[in-house]
């Protein structure tokens, strides 16, 4: 591990002072990465190494949203040093998920999909979550179902359906991400999002929506005329 540089401290000091003084869009976003590695690891000149993560997972986000295990063979660094970085992540997930608690979910959508977005639009392999509400429209679970290779995610209707009457749900609306980043709908998106709103008519469950989340953004298949 290196040695501190003679002029660290100081640099660290006004890294500080303009984070405080400027609020969070004081700091660039490698000047972010550099601050909290320092926190874990004190007597190294950080800056480089922030700047090594961000460009090898592709920004900032990517970095924060990327496996533990990878960002510690990548930058050569500490169980600690990681941790100084996921706790960044943890705490700006936790803050975006407050915003949508005690309040009807469909009146907050620009919120959920920030917190969607957040959490979802960097991870390397598909991820399915559903979010299942009362009838009131308020959350009540937020459970992720599945998980699989770069570009597929095995969903299943009747164990989604399942939960939802477990969880006394009466509505709920389905995410998922696409690792390539484009958020447009395939086939087998449309057709499981079909078999979704079959399902629950039965039951009385109703599809709000589904949401697919990309680094590109996201669509809506109820904003495109699919549900």
């Amino acid at each position: 591990m290196a040695d501190e540089l003679p002029d660290a401290s100081g640099h660290r000091a006004r890294l500080r002072k303009r984070l405080i003084e400027g609020g969070p869009d004081a700091l660039l976003d490698h000047e972010l990465v550099e601050y909290l590695l320092a926190l874990a690891l004190p007597r190294r000149d950080t800056k480089p190494l922030a700047k090594k993560l961000i460009k090898q997972f592709g920004g900032y986000g990517a970095l924060l949203a990327a496996d533990a295990e990878a960002i510690a063979r990548v930058g050569g660094i500490s169980e600690g040093a990681v941790a100084a970085l996921k706790i960044a992540q943890a705490s700006a997930l936790r803050l975006l998920k407050s915003q949508l608690a005690e309040r009807p979910l469909l009146g907050s959508w620009q919120a959920l999909l920030d917190y969607l977005h957040a959490d979802m639009a960097h991870n390397p392999v598909e991820r399915v979550r559903v979010l299942y509400l009362n009838s009131k429209n308020m959350l009540i679970r937020d459970e992720a179902m599945s998980e699989g290779s770069v570009d597929e995610a095995a969903v299943y209707v009747r164990e989604i359906m399942r939960r939802a009457l477990d969880c006394h749900a009466t509505a709920l609306i389905i995410v998922h991400n696409h690792p390539s980043g484009d958020p447009q709908p395939s086939q087998q998106d449309i057709r499981l999002t079909r078999d979704m709103i079959e399902a629950g008519r039965h039951l009385k469950i109703t599809i709000h929506d589904h949401v697919i989340i990309g680094r590109k953004g996201h669509s809506s298949l109820r904003a495109l005329g699919l549900i």
